[in-house]
């Protein structure tokens, strides 16, 4: 681990993000490993939700058990460590709403959450599997009837 994944793991364990993401992989019986970058892969998520074949959660990245050859899939996890990297700055679990809204917005303006997601864009589109939609035109706007013509 470099020193920057150190510095990292341990500021997600204060901020309490990877403690929330072993509970989530207790609660939901997965087995633990260590991974590459500092990561802990929990493997077997069972929960319909989230619906991505794997998410992080601090430093824990939960894969599926649909999903056991992602956890050998070195773009995918560096994806996923950037996620964690993202906790880090983000104090942690104040993380969460944020995504929720950057997700919230690229599904307004693109009809999928991750193509306009802030989060996954700075993550890696590609790399997190995700496929770039384009942006939609906003609503018609009627013209006032009233209104000059320029």
């Amino acid at each position: 681990m470099t020193a920057f994944e150190k510095l990292r793991a341990g500021w997600n364990l204060l901020n309490g993000s990877t403690l929330v993401g072993l509970g989530l992989a207790a609660a939901a019986r997965c087995s633990l490993t260590r991974g590459p970058k500092g990561l802990i892969l929990a493997h077997g998520y069972r929960p319909r939700l989230p619906k991505a074949s794997a998410f992080t959660m601090g430093n824990v990245v939960l894969l599926r058990r649909t999903a056991a050859g992602l956890a050998d899939n070195q773009m995918l996890l560096s994806h996923e460590s950037r996620h964690s990297t993202q906790y880090a700055f983000c104090l942690g679990l104040p993380f969460l709403p944020l995504y929720a809204c950057a997700a919230l917005w690229s599904l307004w303006r693109t009809g999928d959450p991750a193509s306009r997601n802030f989060f996954e864009r700075h993550a890696g589109l590609r790399t997190g599997g995700y496929v770039e939609r384009t942006v939609r035109r906003g609503p018609a706007r009627r013209r006032d009837p009233a209104a000059p013509v320029l």
